[in-house]
């Protein structure tokens, strides 16, 4: 199998190359191999938009934890339930 095929093919890596480029910057070699996968594999891309939804949901979750008068009650936990709903029928 050719090197571009293996790229194309691979979405254990594409998915941990994703979750990598939340946390710190991909190296250039890594960001060519993302971009040819997720050009080619609709199931990473949205992987990807899922992922950075997750994260920045748990993000403002952690920031709002930090605050002693707001807890997560069930209205807050059915709203970020719509919220992820709404955005992952977006696409």
């Amino acid at each position: 199998m050719g090197y571009l095929r293996k790229i194309q093919y691979n979405c254990k890596q594409a998915t941990f190359l994703i979750e990598k480029k939340m946390i710190r910057r991909l190296t250039f070699r890594e960001m060519i191999e993302l971009r040819i996968h997720l050009a080619g594999c609709s199931v990473c891309v949205l992987y990807g938009k899922q992922s950075r939804i997750i994260n920045q949901m748990v993000q403002e979750l952690f920031r709002s934890s930090m605050k002693p008068e707001i807890r997560l009650d069930d209205n807050f936990k059915k709203e970020l339930q719509e919220r992820i709903e709404e955005e992952l029928n977006k696409h």
